[in-house]
C-alpha cells in the first residue's frame, strides 16, 4: 500500500475515532460499566488497537486486538504499566509521544511495536490526548494499525519490478541467479539467498555464486544434500521444503548441527523444474528459527519463475547468437553466393563472396542496390517474384544473370528460404546464388547436340548394321534361358546353320559335351552381372566338323551379348608351329647327345680295348690309366644322363630332412678350392632357417654348378655370396615366381660378374644352351638345377643385369621337422660279411647287372638267386626259400615292374628288406622318393661299395627289429 492510501485510511480512521467520543459524550450519564461494554463493543469491531492510558502509563481499557497481538487477554492488562507490556526499550522510544499527548497534543507517528514472538512489526501510531468534563487531559487513547505486511507487500513489489529491470539486461545465468538472490535477501531479511544446479542422482547442488548478509560467509561451491538431512526425497517430487527450525523438524534434526553451522537453521528450498525435470533450486536460509508467510513463499515462487524464464531466456538467446555466429562462419567460407534478408524481404547482408564478384564496397548492397546487379532484361522478373515470395512465405527459386565486377553477366540459380519463429513467424530469409553459368553453356551446347542426334542416330546405326552384317566375327544377344535371341549372317557362313535354326535350339547343343561344364559356369558368372572375356568352346557346325571359336560375353539383365571368333586355323597354325618347335628342340638335344656321348664312349671304348691289347701281350704294367681312363668316361657318361634326367624332372631323388646352413657349411671349403684365391666366398646363414625335404646330394650339386658357373662369370676375380633366409610368400610374391603361396626357405648365389641380358636369362634353363666357348661347357648345368628345383616341389630364378653381377636363387618348400644326420661314404674294402645263410633275391632284366651284383654278393659271403623279369622273380618270393633281401631293378619286362613285384611278395613275406636299383627313370613308380619302411632305393650306375654297404645296411636293420 502506498504512502498516500495509508494516510487516507489514517484520516478515515481518526473520522470513526471522534464519532467514538462524540458518541461516550452523550452518553456520559450511563453507569461506567456500561460504557465499558460498549466501548469494547465498538472497538473491537475496529482493525487496530486500541487503549486508554492514564496519566500513570498504565492501561486502563484494551480491546481485544492486544490479545492477538501481544498474547494476553484485554483484562489482564487493564493496570498494567507501559513498560510491562512493550518491553524497556520500546516504552522508552515510545514515552515521547505520550508525555506530548498527555500535554494535550494529538500526535500521528511511525513506529514498531514487538508482538508475540517478539518480531518487531511496523505501526502507525496516533495519541490522542482524553479530556475529562472539565477539559482537563486525565490520559490518552493510542489507536495503532498494523501495517507491516502492507509495507512488506509493497516491499515485494517493488522488489519484482526491479527484479524485472535486473534481469532484462542480464544474459548470463550465474548474474541472473545472484541478482534474484540479492533481491530476495535483502526483500525478506533473510540471512542467505542463492541459486544452484541439482545433479538428483548424486544429490549435489553447485551454487557458483550466493548472497549473504552481513557476517554470513557464502556456500558458493558444491554440497552434498544428505550432509544435512533427508528432505533431498521431497524435493526430487517437485515439493517445496519448508523448515521453520532445524532442531524440531524431523527430516533436519539428525543435520541441525550443520545446518546451524551454515546459518541455516530455518531455511526454504523451492525446486525448481524443466521438461518436468528437478533441474535447479531457489532457496533462502536465516540463521536463527522464523516463520515463512504464504505471502513470502509466493513472492519466493515469483521469482523463482522469473529467474527461470530468465534462464530460459539467456539461453535461447546464447543459442540464437551461437547458431548466428556457426551461419555467419559457414556463410563466409562457402564458395558460394550468401545473402540474408529482413522479414519484409529487405536484403541488408551478403557474403564476402558476394562483394569479391562484384567489386562493391562492403556494406554498398543492402537494400534496394541489390538490383542494381541484376541484368536489365531480368530485373523486373525478379523483383516481381520476390515480392509474391516475400507476400506469401513460400521459398523463392530463380535464375538470372548478375553482373561481375568487370562488368560481364553470368547466370546463377538464386534460391532463398524463409526463417519462423515457432508460431510461423517469418524472422529471416536466407538465400544463396549458385553459379550456372557452365551449366547453361552445357545445356546449350547440349540442345545442339541433341538437335543432330537423331542424324547421328542414323549414321550410326548404318554402321552398326554394316559391321553387323560384313564382320566375319560371330555376333548375337542370348538369354540366361539358355537360347540365342538375335544372331548375325556371320554365325550361317561360319557354321553353316540358318538363323531359324539356331534360334529354335538351346545353343548347348552346338558345344560339345567336353565344354559344357565351363560353358554353365559361364553362364552362371553371366548371371551375377559379371563380363567373361576369352573362354574358347568347341562349335559344332552344320557339316560335322567343330569349329574352335574364342568367345567374349557382357551381361545385360536376363540376357548378354555375344561375340565369337574363329580361331581353329589360328590353333592350327600354333600347333604346327609348336610341333616344330619342339623337332628342333629334340634335334638340339639329340645332337648334343650324340657329341658328348660319342666323345664319352671312345674314352671307354678306347681304355678297354687298349686295356685288352696290353693283356694279350702280357704288358701287365700301367693297366691303371686305362682302367681309369674307362671309369672316368663311364662316370662323366652317368653324369651326363643324371643332369638330363634332372631337366626332365624324371631323376630319381633320395629326399631327407635336410639343414641347409649345415649343407652349405660343408661345402663351403670345396667351394672355395674349386673357385680359386681370386674369388671372395661370403656366406651369409640366416638364423633359424627352417629344415627342406630334398636329396642333399643333388642341393650339393645345384650349389658347386651355381658356384662354378659365378667363378666363370668373373674372369678377373670378384665375389661370391652364398645367403640363406625364410620366406613367407603371399599370393602376389608366389605368383611371381609360379608357386603356390606359403612357407618356402632361400639359396642364393650372388656374384659381382659380367650379368645376363633379358634375352640369355630367358634361355637359360634350356638344355645344352651355353655361352661358353667349345669344349668349355654343356648347357646341362642350370637345366640340371631347374629339374632338380621343380621336381623337389620349389623354383629357381634368375635375377641379373649387365655389368651388374647374377643372382639365382633356389625356393624350396619348408619341410615341418628335424634334419636328418648324413650317410658315411661306404669302403668296399671295409664292407661287412655276411652271415651264415643269409640270402638275396637279385633281379634285373640285363645280365651284366645281374652278374655284377651277383659278384659282390658272393665276394662278401651272401647266397644270391637271379632273376630276370618280374613274374620270375615273384615266384621265388612266393616259394619256401630263405630270403633277406630283395635288390630289384624298377623297369622289369614281364608285365611288372620291381614295385608292383616287391608289393606282391611283402603279402607272402611280410617286412621284407628291399633295395631298389633304379636308372633314373622310374621315379614316379617309386613314389616320388616317398618309401614305405623297409625300403630304400640306390640309383645306376652306383659304385660297388655303396652297394654293399646298402645290402649289409638293410640286412642288419632286419636282424635288430
Amino acid at each position: 500500500m502506498s504512502d498516500e492510501a495509508e494516510r487516507i485510511e489514517i484520516q478515515a480512521l481518526r473520522r470513526r475515532v471522534a464519532a467514538l467520543e462524540a458518541e461516550v459524550a452523550r452518553r456520559r450519564d450511563p453507569p461506567a460499566a456500561q460504557r465499558d461494554a460498549e466501548l469494547r463493543l465498538v472497538t473491537d469491531a475496529l482493525p487496530m488497537l486500541v487503549a486508554s492510558i492514564d496519566r500513570d502509563y498504565r492501561y486502563r481499557f484494551n480491546n481485544r486486538h492486544y490479545e492477538t497481538w501481544f498474547g494476553r487477554h484485554g483484562a489482564d492488562l487493564t493496570g498494567l504499566h507501559v513498560r510491562d507490556v512493550l518491553g524497556p526499550e520500546a516504552f522508552a522510544e515510545r514515552r515521547p509521544f505520550l508525555d506530548r499527548a498527555l500535554a494535550g497534543e494529538t500526535i500521528a507517528a511511525d513506529g514498531a511495536l514487538p508482538d508475540r514472538h517478539g518480531h518487531l512489526r511496523a505501526c502507525a501510531i496516533q495519541y490522542i490526548p482524553r479530556r475529562d468534563a472539565a477539559g482537563t487531559v486525565d490520559g490518552i487513547f493510542v489507536l495503532a494499525i498494523d501495517v507491516e505486511e502492507r509495507r512488506a507487500a509493497e516491499r515485494r513489489r517493488i522488489a519484482v519490478a526491479e527484479l524485472g529491470d535486473r534481469l532484462r539486461d542480464l544474459d548470463d545465468t550465474a548474474a541472473i541467479a545472484f541478482a534474484a538472490s540479492e533481491i530476495l535477501g535483502t526483500t525478506l531479511g533473510v540471512s542467505r539467498a542463492g541459486y544452484g544446479t541439482i545433479d538428483p542422482v548424486a544429490e549435489t547442488i553447485l551454487i557458483e555464486r550466493d548472497w549473504n548478509a552481513p557476517g554470513i560467509r557464502s556456500l558458493a561451491g558444491t554440497l552434498q544434500f544428505r550432509d544435512y538431512g533427508s528432505y533431498i526425497e521431497a524435493l526430487k517430487r517437485g515439493e517445496t521444503v519448508i523448515c521453520v527450525d532445524a532442531e524440531t523438524d524431523p527430516r533436519t534434526i539428525a543435520g541441525s548441527a550443520a545446518l546451524k553451522a551454515i546459518s541455516a537453521q530455518s531455511f526454504v528450498n523451492m525446486p525448481l523444474t524443466e521438461h518436468g525435470g528437478f533441474v535447479a533450486l531457489l532457496y533462502l536460509n536465516h540463521a536463527t528459527a522464523r516463520t515463512w508467510s504464504a505471502e513470502e513463499l509466493a513472492f519466493m515462487r515469483n521469482v523463482g519463475e522469473r529467474v527461470r524464464a530468465a534462464t530460459e531466456r539467456s539461453r535461447a538467446t546464447a543459442a540464437r547468437r551461437a547458431s548466428e555466429a556457426q551461419f555467419l562462419a559457414f556463410a563466409q567460407v562457402m564458395p558460394n553466393h550468401v545473402w540474408a534478408a529482413s522479414p519484409a524481404g529487405a536484403l541488408d547482408w551478403f557474403n564476402d563472396q558476394v562483394y569479391a564478384y562484384s567489386g562493391a564496397a562492403a556494406g554498398a548492397l543492402t537494400g534496394e542496390a541489390w538490383a542494381g546487379l541484376v541484368h536489365p532484361e531480368d530485373r523486373a522478373g525478379v523483383i516481381r517474384t520476390w515480392g509474391e515470395a516475400v507476400a506469401g512465405g513460400s521459398p523463392y527459386e530463380a535464375e538470372f544473370r548478375i553482373r561481375r565486377g568487370d562488368g560481364a553477366y553470368r547466370w546463377f540459380l538464386v534460391r532463398a528460404e524463409p526463417i519462423r519463429a515457432a508460431d510461423g513467424a517469418i524472422l529471416r530469409w536466407v538465400g544463396t546464388n549458385t553459379d550456372i553459368e557452365d551449366r547453361k553453356a552445357a545445356a546449350a551446347e547440349l540442345a545442339r547436340l541433341n538437335a543432330s542426334l537423331e542424324r547421328q542416330v542414323v549414321h550410326r546405326t548404318r554402321e552398326r548394321d554394316r559391321i553387323w552384317e560384313t564382320t566375319t566375327d560371330l555376333m548375337g544377344t542370348a538369354g540366361l534361358d539358355g537360347y540365342l535371341k538375335t544372331v548375325n549372317p556371320a554365325w550361317e557362313r561360319t557354321l553353316g546353320w540358318s538363323e531359324a535354326e539356331l534360334l529354335s535350339r538351346p545353343f548347348a547343343v552346338l558345344i560339345d559335351p567336353v565344354d559344357h561344364a565351363e560353358t554353365a559356369e559361364v553362364v552362371r558368372r553371366l548371371g551375377a552381372g559379371e563380363t567373361v572375356t576369352g573362354f574358347v568352346d568347341h562349335v559344332f557346325a552344320k557339316d560335322g566338323s567343330q569349329r574352335i571359336v574364342m568367345w567374349t560375353a557382357a551381361p545385360d539383365g536376363a540376357h548378354f551379348t555375344i561375340i565369337g571368333r574363329d580361331i581353329t586355323d589360328q590353333r592350327r597354325t600354333e600347333d604346327a608351329l609348336r610341333q616344330a618347335q619342339k623337332m628342333e628342340a629334340v634335334g638340339q638335344l639329340t645332337g648334343g647327345l650324340a657329341h658328348d656321348f660319342n666323345n664319352l664312349l671312345t674314352g671307354i671304348s678306347g681304355g678297354l680295348e687298349l686295356l685288352q691289347t696290353r693283356m694279350a701281350q702280357g704288358r701287365l704294367t700301367d693297366l691303371d690309366r686305362y682302367i681309369n681312363a674307362a671309369q672316368g668316361a663311364a662316370k662323366r657318361a652317368a653324369a651326363l644322363t643324371h643332369r638330363l634326367l634332372a631337366f626332365s624332372r624324371r631323376q630319381t631323388l633320395d629326399p631327407k630332412p635336410t639343414s641347409v646352413n649345415g649343407l652349405v657349411a660343408g661345402m663351403e671349403e670345396l667351394v672355395r678350392r674349386t673357385v680359386g684365391p681370386a674369388i671372395t666366398i661370403e656366406v651369409v646363414g640366416a638364423a633359424g632357417l627352417w629344415t627342406a625335404l630334398v636329396d642333399p646330394n643333388q642341393l650339393e650339386n645345384a650349389l658347386l654348378n651355381l658356384c662354378i658357373n659365378a667363378r666363370d662369370a668373373m674372369p678377373e676375380g670378384g665375389r661370391i655370396t652364398i645367403e640363406t633366409a625364410n620366406k613367407w610368400l603371399d599370393i602376389r610374391a608366389a605368383r611371381e615366381r609360379d608357386l603356390d603361396p606359403g612357407q618356402f626357405l632361400s639359396l642364393c648365389v650372388t656374384d659381382t660378374g659380367t650379368g645376363m641380358s633379358p634375352e640369355v636369362i630367358a634361355r637359360a634353363f634350356d638344355p645344352f644352351f651355353t655361352t661358353k666357348p667349345i669344349g668349355e661347357g654343356t648347357g646341362l648345368g642350370l637345366s640340371m638345377i631347374y629339374g632338380f628345383a621343380r621336381q623337389s616341389g620349389g623354383q629357381v630364378r634368375i635375377y641379373s643385369e649387365l655389368g651388374q653381377g647374377t643372382t639365382v636363387c633356389l625356393y624350396l618348400p619348408r619341410h615341418y621337422g628335424s634334419a636328418q644326420e648324413r650317410d658315411a661314404e661306404a669302403d668296399l674294402a671295409h664292407a661287412p660279411r655276411a652271415e651264415q645263410g643269409q640270402t638275396v633275391l637279385v633281379v634285373d632284366d640285363e645280365p651284366t647287372v645281374r652278374m655284377l651284383v651277383t659278384e659282390v654278393l658272393e665276394d662278401l659271403g651272401y647266397t644270391a638267386i637271379e632273376a630276370a623279369d618280374g613274374p620270375a622273380g615273384l615266384k621265388v618270393l612266393e616259394s619256401d626259400v630263405r630270403l633277406d633281401l630283395l635288390v630289384t631293378d624298377v623297369g622289369l619286362p614281364g608285365g611288372m615292374n620291381g614295385r608292383q613285384m616287391a608289393d606282391a611278395g611283402r603279402v607272402v613275406r611280410p617286412g621284407l628288406k628291399v633295395l631298389f636299383i633304379t636308372g633314373y627313370a622310374e621315379n614316379a613308380v617309386l613314389g616320388n622318393g616317398y618309401l614305405e619302411p623297409g625300403m630304400q632305393v640306390l640309383t645306376k650306375p652306383f659304385a660297388m661299395e655303396a652297394l654293399a654297404g646298402r645290402i649289409r645296411e638293410l640286412i642288419a636293420e632286419g636282424r635288430e627289429t
